[in-house]
Parts: structure tokens; sequence; C-alpha cells
């Protein structure tokens, strides 16, 4: 292990489940904390349940979960409750991840934990926020991008949305957040003597994404229409084409250096060059061009000119370009056994996180009631 990380002696308890807790304690024990993840006696997280299975758990689990410790707790055990009190009494950090109000049902709420430990960094990770009218209902990544107004700005021809390449909510809205906020709060911890309440709505926090939207509505512009704006596919310089070989191209020549060569290496007809008032059909005559040839000829014809135009790749290909990391020297162990694998490739500076090797994941039978900070 490196020497002095950054959260060494931090300890975090961490009662989250799924995505957006978990990996925010992952990346706090990245950078030294010593994380407890409490889960249901016998079956554990939800996620230990997903496919591809890892050994006893999912692939998924594992590389969320790796280097932690996990226990055992009903949380609806006065008995049981009492001893996640008596924990919380020693915790830096308390996450948490239930509906508002359930954490305080269970006696396990900030204020419970604050009555015992006046110094704790409380997090809780909510869907919609500790109140309003949207805040007891259930929801997951894509209702968020939904009732937000983000999934409806790109749109296909028929003017349907689509799926989102990825859990944005849960990660850009969810984890990044509580990280940023739980070290800005121990930071304050450090210098004032005191804890926090920390609320990250995943919904509300959507809207940093949505900045250019909110900056162009705010100043009188209005909001976006879908698939109209500059990037949401209303300017044949910021556009996704389709080949002749079923691939596409992602156009991003925004700047006109960009484009000016662009168009010369696609032999666009000049009548289209200046896009300006005529967007649409330069969009179409642009998409014929790149709809003329297949992939590999476009490759050829942009690959080492600066004109911010690529093929899509595959995660293959990703893998290939040195773009996407599966031989990372971090690897997740399953336990018990001598199996591991590459695992995800921490954002958390080199400099500041564990040093590389092999951890395991925490095993169902760890699930007991041992004190973790004996």
């Amino acid at each position: 292990m490196n020497a002095a990380l950054p959260l060494d002696g931090i300890k975090v308890l961490d009662l989250s489940t799924l995505l957006p807790g978990p990996l925010a304690t992952l990346m706090l024990a990245e950078a030294g904390a010593d994380v407890v993840k409490l889960e249901r006696p016998g079956r554990g997280d939800e996620m230990r349940t997903y496919d591809p299975k890892f050994g006893e758990a999912s692939a998924n689990y594992a590389v969320l979960n790796r280097g932690k410790r996990a226990y055992g707790v009903d949380f609806k055990d006065p008995a049981q409750r009492d001893r996640v009190l008596e924990l919380a009494a020693e915790a830096d950090v308390v996450m948490e991840q239930f509906r508002p109000g359930v954490a305080d049902r269970l006696g396990l709420g900030h204020d419970a934990v604050r009555a015992v430990n006046p110094d704790v960094v409380y997090c809780s990770i909510t869907g919609y926020g500790p109140t309003g009218p949207h805040a007891q209902r259930a929801g997951h990544d894509l209702n968020y991008l939904a009732e937000s107004g983000l999934l409806g700005v790109v749109t296909d021809s028929t003017g349907a949305p689509g799926l989102p390449v990825t859990v944005l909510a849960d990660i850009a809205a969810g984890t990044y957040p509580a990280v940023v906020n739980i070290l800005l709060a121990l930071r304050q911890r450090d210098r004032a003597g005191e804890g926090t309440h920390l609320q990250v709505s995943m919904t509300h926090n959507l809207q940093v994404l949505g900045y250019g939207y909110f900056a162009a509505h705010q100043a009188g512009a209005g909001w976006p229409k879908p698939g109209a704006e500059q990037l949401t596919g209303g300017s044949p310089r910021y556009h996704v084409y389709p080949t002749s070989d079923g691939r596409h191209i992602a156009c991003a020549a925004l700047e006109q250096k960009f484009w000016e060569r662009l168009v010369q290496l696609v032999g666009l007809d000049e009548k289209f060059h200046d896009d300006a008032g005529q967007e649409e059909d330069v969009v179409t005559a642009l998409a014929a061009r790149f709809a003329a040839e297949t992939s590999d000829h476009w490759r050829s014809v942009l690959d080492g000119e600066d004109v911010c135009t690529v093929v899509v790749a595959t995660f293959d290909e990703a893998v290939d370009a040195g773009l996407v990391d599966v031989d990372a020297p971090e690897r997740v162990s399953a336990p018990g056994g001598d199996a591991s694998f590459a695992t995800l490739p921490s954002p958390v500076s080199a400099a500041l996180r564990r040093a590389p090797g092999t951890a395991p994941y925490p095993s169902l039978a760890e699930l007991g009631d041992a004190s973790p900070w004996a």
C-alpha cells in the first residue's frame, strides 16, 4: 500500500446498495479509507445476484466492492440496529441510499447517528431529493434522465428519444457529487470540528449535465428544441452519420478550421461548405457522402487529420487502440479461490490511491456480526 494515503484512518460505514453509493465508497477505499459495507444476512446486496457471475457473486458486485468488508445486518431487528449505531459512533462517514424517511424509521437516520457521533459526515443519496412531491417515488437512472428533461433533447427521425449510453444519473449525478461533497465535508470537519448531513439528489444534480441548456434558457433563448440544437442533431458539424457497411461516423467538427478540412476530405459539394441557414440540407448531403463508402475507407481518410471526426468504435477496437484498459494492474479476486481479473481502473489519481494489487470482494460468509473495527 502507498505510504500515507489521503484517507488513511478514515472509517466509512456503507449502508448503500447497487451502484451510486458503492461506487462512491469504492473511490474512498481506493484513497485509503476503511470501508465496511452492511448487507442483508444470507443474500447480501441485490447486485450480488446479477449476471455474469464471478465466484459466488456477480462481476458487477466484484468490481464495485473490491477491498471492502461486509457484515450482515437485519436493520429491522432492534438489537442489530443498536449494533449499527455502535458502528456509526466510530465512523467518520456514513453512506445511505434509502428513500427519504426510511433510515429515520429504522432508527439509523442522521439525527440518530449524530446523537452518538456529532462529528459524522452523513451522506444520503436519493433519486428526487429529501422533500417535495417526487421524494417518495421509486425510480431508476432512466426515470431521472426522463424527468429532468435531459432524455428528450436528442431524438431520432420519428421524434423518439433513445436509451442513454450508460447510467448517467447514477454515476455523474449520484456517485461523483457524493464523493466530492464527502471530501469537502471532511475538510470542513478538520477545520471547524463539525459534521454535516449531505443530501445528494440524482435528478437535481443532472442539471449540471444540462448546463448549456440552462444557461441558454436563463439568457432568454428558451429551452432546447428536441434534436434541433447545435449539439443535439441540429448542426451537420455535430452529428452521427451511417456508412455503407452499417457502421457510423461521429462528426464533431464544430470549429471552422476543422469543418473546412473535413468537407475537403470527404469531397462535399462546395455549395454545402457554408452550412449557415441550410443545416438540414448539409446534413443530408454529408450523410450521402459518408453512406457512399465503408467505415474502413473513412478511417483511412480521417486518420491523422485534425477534423474531430472518427469512426464509432466497438469495445474491441477501443481496447486495441489503448483507450479501454482491460489489463489494469488492479485486480479483483473471488473469495476462497485463486481466480481474479483486471478490474475497473480507478478515477482516483495513481499518486493518491492504493498501490496496484489483488483484493477480494466480500464473501457472503463474512456477513456475520463480528466487530469490523475491533
